[in-house]
C-alpha cells in the first residue's frame, strides 16, 4: 500500500487503520480520510493540523502519504505495529461495551504516554490532550470539570485544566505523569469520580480494582 487512495478503497485495511487510532466510527467518511492523509502534516495549512481531534494528525504523520517520499507503510514494522494497535483498541472497545469508564482507564497509559513522549512544550502537550477526546474526558472527569468547558476560549480551558491539576497533583506540568505513581493516581481519581457520577449502579469497587490490576 503506497497511497491514501489504495487505503480508502480497501474496506478491510481501512477498518484496521482507523481502528488502530480509535477512529472506527469515521469509516464512512472516505473522502475526508483521504484528504487528511494526502495532505500530510508538514504544512500548517494541512487539514490534520486544523482538526481539533489530534488522532487524525497522528494517523497522517504515521502513514506519511503526504509528507515523505516513501510512506510509513513501507517500513517493515509498520504492518505489525498497526495491527497490534488495532487489536489492543478492539479489546478496549469490547470492554467499553460493558463500561466506557473501564475502556478509558485501560487506554490511559498508552494515550497519555504518547503525549508525554512528544518533544514539545508543556502547553503543547496540554493542547494535545485537549485534542484527544478520550484523554480529555479522563482529565475532565478526574479533575471534576464539566464537559461544557469545551465551549470556553481555548486559553481559558487550558488555565482551568492546569489550575485543577496543580490543586490535585501538586503541579500543573504534564510531564509529572511520567511517574507511574502519578499516572496511577490520575487513573484512580478518574475511576472514583466516574463511579460517583454513575452512582452505585455503575462500576463497583471490585470492578475498579480489577481494572487497575489489569493495567498493572
Amino acid at each position: 500500500m503506497s497511497s491514501a487512495e489504495e487505503l480508502v478503497d480497501d474496506f478491510r485495511l481501512l477498518k484496521v487503520a482507523l481502528g488502530a487510532y480509535g477512529l472506527d466510527a469515521d469509516i464512512g467518511n472516505k473522502f475526508y480520510i483521504k484528504k487528511v492523509l494526502e495532505d500530510g502534516t508538514f504544512d500548517s495549512g494541512d487539514l490534520a493540523n486544523k482538526l481539533s481531534d489530534k488522532r487524525y494528525y497522528e494517523m497522517a504523520k504515521d502513514f506519511g502519504f503526504g509528507d515523505l517520499g516513501i510512506p510509513g507503510t513501507k517500513i517493515s514494522t509498520f504492518g505489525e505495529k498497526t495491527t497490534d494497535a488495532y487489536l489492543e483498541r478492539q479489546f478496549e472497545v469490547a470492554v467499553g461495551d460493558q463500561s466506557e469508564e473501564m475502556r478509558l482507564s485501560l487506554s490511559l497509559e498508552r494515550d497519555l504516554g504518547g503525549v508525554l513522549s512528544k518533544s514539545i512544550s508543556d502547553d503543547g502537550k496540554w493542547f494535545s490532550i485537549m485534542g484527544n477526546p478520550p484523554l480529555r474526558k479522563v482529565f475532565e472527569t478526574a479533575l471534576g470539570l464539566p464537559s461544557s468547558i469545551g465551549t470556553l476560549d481555548i486559553d481559558q480551558q487550558l488555565t482551568m485544566l492546569k489550575d485543577k491539576t496543580e490543586t490535585y497533583f501538586g503541579s500543573e506540568k504534564i510531564d509529572q505523569f511520567s511517574d507511574p505513581d502519578k499516572m496511577e493516581e490520575l487513573n484512580r481519581l478518574f475511576l472514583i469520580r466516574s463511579q460517583t457520577a454513575l452512582g452505585n449502579a455503575g462500576m463497583s469497587s471490585a470492578t475498579i480494582a480489577l481494572t487497575l490490576l489489569q493495567r498493572a
